[in-house]
């Protein structure tokens, strides 16, 4: 639409880039209502700045909206981890966006496998997603998965003591 003024400017479309540094507080209070909801675990700042290379962000008028993470935890299988939209802005695209950006760095990764634990379960299932139990590793890759300290690795193995902190949340996979 245009007026003798010009061109009316709308809202701009959502644009998803990776993370940098300067990202991590504006994630990490994006990201605060989730945890306070136990919808994503919380982890302390360091984390995030060791893990900003594993992260996307989507801006909108220069304002952080959303973000998310691709977490490789072995060979053929990452994590969707962290995923968040800023309420305001739901129903714009802003999350499928996202998501699809993920699944790309995934599978340029190499990885052909997706792990989520999630309360949006529905969100997920349209994007491909399906509810899992049970172990989705071989029996020496359990093992080996054990070592390793990371919160996101205890939910895709379903240890219990990650549980009290996911209590409610579906795992699922896709495949790739």
């Amino acid at each position: 639409m245009a007026t003798s003024d010009g061109p009316v400017a709308g809202p701009a479309s959502p644009a998803v880039r990776r993370a940098r540094a300067g990202d991590i507080r504006p994630i990490r209070e994006l990201v605060a209502p989730y945890v306070a909801e136990r919808a994503i675990v919380p982890k302390p700042a360091v984390a995030y700045y060791e893990s900003v290379q594993e992260f996307r962000v989507v801006e909108i008028d220069g304002r952080l909206v959303g973000c998310g993470a691709v977490h490789v935890m072995w060979d053929d299988v990452a994590e969707i981890r962290t995923v968040a939209v800023d309420p305001t802005v739901k129903g714009r695209g802003v999350g499928t966006l996202l998501l699809r950006t993920l699944v790309d760095d995934a599978r340029e990764l190499g990885v052909s496998r997706l792990f989520c634990l999630t309360f949006e379960v529905g969100f997920f299932a349209a994007h491909g997603f399906r509810e899992i139990e049970g172990q989705v590793v071989a029996p020496d890759v359990y093992a080996e998965l054990l070592q390793s300290y990371d919160e996101g690795v205890a939910e895709f193995l379903d240890l219990d003591r990650i549980k009290p902190n996911t209590l409610g949340n579906t795992r699922m996979l896709l495949q790739l």
